[in-house]
């Protein structure tokens, strides 16, 4: 076996098939693209105006969509081909993207026509990625779906947080078209790959029923599932404390921590190399910590993240800070997807992975708005300051709460495997 073979091998275990790796393929290329946007996406705006106010307009317009439209991309997704889903919005965000860099290659690009462009290439996202999530318990034997979302997660860390945010900035310091003619190319790419994708036969014959009754049939079992439940509830309410201070990320790292543009990326890409430890101890985390347990401690981690970000002016001592959220931060997510796909029937995979989409991101556009408010009156700090404390309020409130997360069937069936 050669050395690529014997590395493929340990990256992506035959076990899981080639049908994953190509939908593995297809997330990393994608991934890769939404990493440029990350830091791309704000350095325009904030090159278009100074105010904080816009600038925290364009995080509403990448966090909005998935409110507005993520339950019926879950509808959607559990009704037609979810392949052919993935295939479609990977080209029209591919045209959208296109459309762009060319407004912004002819000094066409104003505030609104950015926002605008950016609210329709997130709402694309929002029907790729909730039906993408779909295929991995598709296409991975149950007691394989830690790994294989860690592999998944994996590409998310290195190629969207830390490859792409640095490389993004780069590329806009260059040309400021250029990082999203290159994301057009990526999400051709990430295309070509799913289409390459093959789904195995799954069980049918669920009767016909109106959307509407698709969406209550998903949020009522979610509404009934204590593990789901309760992590999607943490989600929606950590993420309006989160939005609020990370709307106004690109301002806290220029302005308050005297980053450039390429400094701004350094930001998130150490936030990456935390997610990669948590990589690397994912397993043994999982294995000497009970899921309630690991969910209070994040949850901790998180509130002093805050609260540390709102004291210090220097990169030095908040480069750190963001390294351990980059690692918890991991660690809090893949558990949460395992989780949620090992308990939810697949019939219902694209729903309530849908309103776990809507409380994420109908959090963000709640602490967006707030954060945004809150800098253009009293300053970049003020929305860590409301992050430490409404996160140190909601500590208190859910911390019996995440007992249900530890239940006795799903405890069993915890990530055990190391990545």
């Amino acid at each position: 076996m050669s050395t690529t073979a014997r590395v493929v091998e340990v990256v992506l275990p035959r076990r899981l098939g080639t049908g994953f790796r190509w939908l593995v393929a297809s997330s990393w290329a994608s991934n890769l693209g939404d990493g440029l946007a990350l830091a791309a996406g704000p350095l325009l705006v904030a090159s278009l105006s100074r105010d904080p106010l816009p600038v925290a307009l364009a995080a509403l317009a990448a966090w909005l969509p998935p409110l507005l439209f993520g339950l019926s991309a879950g509808v959607l997704s559990d009704r037609v081909d979810r392949r052919l889903v993935v295939l479609v919005v990977d080209v029209v965000r591919a045209v959208l993207l296109t459309g762009l860099a060319t407004v912004v290659l002819t000094g066409a690009a104003t505030v609104p026509v950015v926002l605008g462009a950016l609210f329709l290439i997130a709402t694309a996202e929002v029907f790729a990625d909730n039906t993408a999530s779909t295929l991995t318990p598709v296409l991975v034997a149950r007691a394989d779906l830690a790994i294989a979302n860690a592999r998944v997660q994996t590409g998310f860390v290195t190629v969207n947080q830390l490859a792409g945010p640095p490389l993004g900035a780069a590329l806009f310091t260059a040309g400021a078209a250029s990082p999203f003619a290159a994301q057009a190319g990526l999400c051709a790419l990430a295309a070509l790959f799913v289409g390459r994708l093959r789904l195995p036969p799954v069980a049918g014959g669920r009767p016909p029923a109106t959307p509407w009754h698709d969406v209550l049939e998903g949020i009522r079992w979610t509404a009934h599932h204590p593990a789901v439940r309760v992590l999607v509830a943490t989600i929606f309410i950590f993420n309006i404390t989160f939005g609020a201070a990370w709307s106004v990320l690109v301002l806290y790292a220029t302005q308050r921590l005297g980053l450039g543009s390429v400094g701004f990326g350094l930001v998130t890409t150490t936030g990456a190399l935390g997610g990669i430890v948590g990589v690397l101890a994912y397993g043994w985390i999982t294995r000497h910590v009970p899921l309630g347990d690991l969910m209070r401690i994040g949850l901790v981690v998180e509130t002093l993240t805050h609260l540390a970000l709102a004291l210090v002016r220097s990169p030095w001592l908040a480069l750190p800070v963001f390294f351990v959220f980059g690692a918890h931060a991991f660690v809090w997510g893949s558990t949460s997807i395992t989780v949620r796909q090992r308990a939810v029937p697949h019939a219902l995979q694209g729903r309530v992975g849908a309103v776990n989409t809507v409380g994420t991101f109908g959090g963000l556009a709640v602490g967006s708005g707030v954060g945004g408010v809150l800098a253009q009156h009293h300053g970049v700090t003020a929305p860590f300051w409301f992050a430490f404390v409404g996160s140190a309020v909601f500590v208190v409130l859910l911390w019996r709460s995440l007992r249900h997360v530890a239940h006795a069937d799903e405890a069993d069936e915890a990530p055990a495997v190391t990545p």
